[in-house]
């Protein structure tokens, strides 16, 4: 074992695979949450703390006092929460006397998690966004300047979903529209939102999502991945997906890159407007993401490269990886593409079909069984979470 170590944040799904992908390489790995969590249970785990909230100022004081106090001085920070990812990137500097830490600086952090301000770069150099507005009550008033339906989320898009238990609306009319925003002003959540017009789905536009290692706003490592189911249905999170290859996506994510001058790990996703053609920029997330776990499966070990540039400098290159590998989250996959079948919205051949091997299931291993048992336990609460 190395001497330092990793500390993954978050023990998630994602963060279970964090733990999988450092420990697989004699890396050792403690887990902080701030619940009981699965990747707490991986063999891999050294050590599991309960710490505070991921956005609060006490979360600060309990990572230095991991590193004064318990031993864990210069570790890499692994976050895989949007609020931990907000709440580091705010104190890096002070952070940065204690761990290594890849987490970008606040000043790109706002640029990225702003909704606003990632569309207006984007525009900025060519990548298209759907149409946006960021005036929702005045929308609502004068809904005539818009072509629905409209997906309504947050420009923060957690702390949207904390504060309104949704992470989006769907108005298919004006009256529809009017009354979920009066339903996000209630929630206090009004500032924080912004509405757009939803690229019509067509059943075969799918989100990609780009993940990149960069170094100063160049790609040094990459892996491409489509959900092919989610939840809620169209606009959520991954219970299945493959990996592919996409040229189109490569180029729209190099500009991205390029203009923020990224240094880190994140992941892009877009959505195909299959009326002009071309992908969509939905969102950019600094940090490892759900399914990360699939990049790791076809070749390309996100953790291992942030923590071998960070510890000795050395940037892998890495442009090959697995196609056609899919991934799936045996448990949400299931119960939510039984309500799907139910609803008519999912065809139960498309489903058996889609369960063909090469397979990876998002928590289990033969070598490492405890994560995947403890989240059979665990269901209750996620489904609570949902």
């Amino acid at each position: 074992m190395r001497k330092e170590g990793a500390i993954v944040i978050e023990g998630h799904v994602q963060g279970l695979a964090n733990t999988r992908a450092l420990g697989r390489e004699g890396i050792p790995v403690i887990v902080i949450d701030v619940d009981n969590c699965v990747a707490g249970y991986s063999k891999y785990c050294h050590a599991f703390f309960k710490c505070p909230a991921f956005i609060e100022p006490e979360f600060i004081d309990f990572l230095i006092d991991l590193a004064k106090n318990k031993g864990y001085e210069n570790w890499m920070l692994l976050p895989s929460n949007d609020h931990a990812v907000y709440n580091i990137s705010k104190h890096k500097d002070i952070l940065s006397r204690y761990f290594k830490i890849i987490t970008p600086k606040a000043e790109i952090i706002e640029k990225i998690y702003n909704k606003q301000n990632l569309i207006g770069i984007a525009r900025s150099i060519g990548v298209p966004v759907p149409v946006s507005y960021f005036k929702c009550k005045e929308l609502a008033g004068n809904p005539q300047d818009a072509q629905f339906p409209l997906i309504t989320r947050g420009k923060f898009g957690l702390s949207f979903y904390k504060l309104t238990h949704h992470k989006a609306y769907i108005s298919e009319n004006a009256t529809q529209y009017k009354n979920h925003v009066d339903e996000i002003e209630k929630f206090g959540a009004l500032d924080i939102s912004f509405t757009q017009e939803v690229i019509p789905l067509k059943g075969n536009n799918k989100t990609i999502s780009f993940a990149a290692f960069c170094i100063d706003g160049v790609i040094k490592s990459y892996w491409i991945g489509e959900k092919l189911r989610d939840h809620p249905f169209n606009f959520g999170t991954a219970t299945f997906a493959i990996s592919i290859e996409n040229k189109e996506c490569l180029e729209y994510s190099e500009k991205l890159v390029e203009k923020l001058n990224y240094t880190g790990v994140c992941e892009i996703e877009f959505l195909k407007n299959p009326e002009t053609g071309s992908l969509n920029l939905i969102e950019i997330n600094a940090r490892t993401w759900l399914w990360v776990g699939l990049a790791d499966k076809c070749g390309v070990n996100f953790p291992k490269l942030i923590y071998d540039f960070l510890y000795t400098g050395k940037v892998i290159k890495n442009y090959k990886y697995q196609v056609g590998l899919r991934w799936f989250n045996l448990f949400s996959d299931v119960l939510f593409s039984i309500q799907n079948i139910v609803k008519g919205r999912l065809k139960i051949g498309t489903f058996f079909m889609s369960y063909q091997l090469p397979l990876t299931e998002a928590t289990f291993s033969k070598s490492d069984i405890r994560p995947f048992l403890m989240y059979l336990i665990f269901i209750p609460r996620f489904l609570r979470n949902r």
